[in-house]
């Protein structure tokens, strides 16, 4: 089940000037929204499928697969890369590989200890004082326990669906088991994926996207998530704030 904490909303949603209905509730994906994952997952990726393939590949090329449907889950991603490159292999060797590179071997702490949290605790703690707050990410539970269980805005989201306890993205289970019998159309999930827009558009829940313009691909990227969607586009989860509380 997932974990719960208590909710914190309070207060009555105002209209916003860009969103057609102020959401009640909030809910965020992790890497790529409130986490900085390139050096971590999106590293060991490139890694990993050097490793398993002796093939130099590029930040351009995981790119190109990220904006792929089901490639949310990095595992699934670098088996299916790997077996284009000449090398089949399986989700579970694709797995185990990656995580010699994201958590480390021989007692050395790998490319998990290069992430980085992009919203501050004060920011989470203001907007959970008007918005229920919710996770649902593609990371496994001790994934996300190693990052967020120590960061102080952890206790400010009351419900947090991680991969061990819904269907992966691009099912919508994960926004259902949040939402329960609610009205999607109350929510708003904030994601920077392809599969985020996915699973929003199947639970229909409204989806924001986080693309910076400085990123690769950023107008093939851009215009794929309008079409399924999204509105609007933010350069960073914090410019959040500039649509939520407006006058």
């Amino acid at each position: 089940m997932p974990k719960k904490f208590s909710a914190l909303r309070q207060g009555t949603p105002r209209k916003s000037k860009t969103l057609g209905t102020q959401p009640q509730i909030l809910i965020f994906d992790v890497d790529g929204v409130l986490v900085d994952v390139r050096g971590s997952y999106w590293r060991s990726a490139l890694e990993t499928v050097r490793y398993l393939t002796g093939k130099r590949v590029t930040y351009a090329e995981l790119h190109q697969w990220k904006s792929k449907p089901g490639f949310n889950d990095d595992w699934s991603m670098v088996a299916a890369w790997v077996t284009t490159l000449g090398k089949r292999i399986s989700y579970e060797e694709a797995r185990v590989a990656f995580e010699k590179f994201y958590w480390g071997s021989g007692g050395k702490l790998g490319n998990v200890r290069n992430e980085k949290i992009l919203v501050k605790p004060e920011r989470i703690e203001k907007w959970a004082r008007r918005f229920e707050l919710n996770l649902f990410t593609g990371r496994t539970r001790q994934e996300f326990s190693f990052t967020f269980e120590r960061w102080p805005a952890t206790k400010h989201f009351r419900t947090i669906v991680t991969m061990d306890d819904a269907k992966k993205k691009p099912e919508p289970e994960g926004l259902q088991k949040i939402l329960g019998e609610r009205d999607p159309a109350t929510a708003l999930y904030i994601g920077d994926n392809i599969d985020d827009a996915l699973a929003a558009r199947n639970a229909g829940v409204p989806f924001l996207a986080v693309v910076a313009p400085d990123e690769h691909r950023y107008r093939e990227r851009a215009a794929r998530f309008r079409e399924l969607g999204a509105v609007p586009l933010l350069a960073r989860a914090k410019d959040l704030e500039k649509l939520l509380f407006v006058s």
